[in-house]
């Protein structure tokens, strides 16, 4: 993985190295003797590996220096500063040269990648937990999507289901008040016909007298007063001292509080919270 970005930039590296020295070569090769040119191109090209073995050797020990950063951009500018007057001064494929004047620069900017890659690099481990850690959530994620749909979808059977019990309901009553309705209406029209309440006037007569001469329709519902509720009279104090202290120590150990008003009300005795509440306390 690292050799990913590592070899470009080694690439690109020599690449500019070899092109600087040849232009310096063939640039300052035609004014001065070629040592001397050969010297300047090896000055540039052995600053700037310098510079870059150095800034390795920091990397890998955690570390960073700024000047040494500076004069590495410097040597590189120099580079491309000598690439592009090169261009400029030559006659002929002017372009050509220019378009090769950025390689230092793209060498150096592929060594910054390559720096930031490893500051931000994980170890297997640590990249097989992120997975984990990752799928686990989409796992969650999924399982609630579809408990989410699952309840969706019962919530919506049971919404129809209702809606269509609700429905049976509703046309059964329809029909039924329907029903009732025809036999009121034959009811009322047999009340108030002529004939018939004259023939029903001269039976009910002869068989009950004093009768009224047209009957009523029948009363839907209870006629009969419902008697009145009768309360059974409230106990003493002496009683319910006694009710209490028997439920109390009816079993042992003896019963706290609420276990005895549980079964106290459960035997239908009655007495107020208040009442039984002091009562408690004079027994116990």
């Amino acid at each position: 993985m690292k050799a990913k970005t590592a070899l470009p930039a080694v690439a690109m590296t020599a690449v500019s190295m070899v092109l600087t020295l040849a232009v310096v070569m063939m640039w300052l090769g035609s004014a001065m003797p070629w040592p001397v040119a050969l010297v300047v191109g090896l000055g540039i090209d052995g600053g700037w590996l310098a510079t870059l073995a150095y800034e390795r050797r920091l990397a890998a020990q955690g570390d960073h220096s700024t000047a040494v950063t500076v004069v590495g951009w410097s040597f590189g500018l120099v580079a491309t500063g000598v690439l592009i007057a090169h261009a400029l001064t030559v006659e002929e494929s002017t372009g050509a040269w220019l378009a090769v004047a950025w390689l230092p620069i793209a060498a150096k900017a592929l060594w910054l990648v390559h720096g930031l890659w490893e500051r931000t690099a994980l170890t297997p481990n640590a990249l097989g937990a992120i997975r984990g850690i990752q799928q686990e959530a989409r796992n969650e994620a999924a399982v609630a999507r579809a408990r989410l749909r699952a309840e969706a979808t019962t919530e919506e059977t049971r919404l129809t289901a209702v809606t269509q019990a609700g429905a049976r309901v509703a046309r059964v009553q329809a029909r039924t008040a329907q029903t009732l309705s025809r036999a009121w209406s034959t009811l009322e029209t047999a009340r108030e016909g002529e004939d018939t309440g004259r023939a029903l006037t001269s039976v009910t007569h002869r068989v009950t007298p004093d009768v009224a001469p047209r009957w009523q329709l029948p009363v839907w519902g209870p006629t009969e007063p419902v008697s009145a509720f009768t309360l059974a009279p409230a106990l003493t104090d002496a009683e319910l001292d006694a009710l209490v202290d028997e439920i109390r120590n009816s079993e042992t150990p003896a019963l706290s509080y609420r276990e005895m008003s549980t079964r106290f009300r459960a035997a239908g005795l009655s007495a107020s919270e208040v009442r039984l509440r002091a009562a408690w306390k004079r027994v116990a």
